[in-house]
């Protein structure tokens, strides 16, 4: 089978910037899909005009004969967030995908982490995930192509790099990226 190419992660485009003029009564639900169905979700979500959101990254492989490969996998794995109303929630589960829909408490919240970890998406060549909260010095971005965009999160150190980890509060899993200490201001 083929690797695809990179196929859309955020429908519609302006979802996190705003989730009002998507639906105005919708909530915040976070499908936890059947074993490795995250993309085929989307896919049907995307069909049926239903806003969501599955952050993913590229994963480079070597193939047997020695290729480079690149495919791009989900940042949280079994994770997909959809927006919407009940009816949303219930043609969501109808698509066979679904293992458990979790309701989300504080939709505010998960508006910040998850447009945070979109702007990490965008700009960071080494978005890697955290399956575990991180234990380091609280920082934010003041240089660099991300200053304006205000991103704080944790610093922390892994071989002789600095990383900026941002948490996903709702699953307690985050995103990092590799980041100069010069451009952090500690917190």
């Amino acid at each position: 089978m083929p690797i695809l190419k990179k196929e859309p992660d955020l429908y519609p485009e302006d979802l996190l910037e705003n989730t009002a003029g998507v639906s105005p009564d919708g909530k915040w639900f976070a499908m936890y899909t059947l074993s490795r169905r995250e993309k085929d979700l989307m896919r049907r979500l995307r069909v049926q005009n239903i806003a969501h959101y599955g952050p993913m990254v590229p994963n480079r492989t070597r193939s047997p004969q020695g290729r480079i490969r690149t495919s791009y996998v989900p940042l949280f794995a079994g994770y997909v967030f959809v927006f919407g109303t009940e009816e949303d929630r219930y043609n969501t589960v109808a698509t066979g995908c679904i293992s458990k829909v979790i309701a989300v408490n504080d939709a505010d919240q998960l508006t910040t982490d998850l447009r945070q970890v979109r702007l990490l998406e965008e700009h960071g060549e080494d978005l890697q995930a955290e399956v575990r909260p991180v234990v380091g010095q609280r920082a934010r971005i003041i240089r660099g192509p991300l200053k304006e965009r205000e991103l704080t999160g944790t610093i922390t150190q892994v071989n002789s790099q600095h990383r900026l980890t941002i948490m996903v509060n709702f699953l307690q899993q985050g995103a990092s990226i590799t980041i100069d200490e010069a451009d952090l201001e500690l917190l």
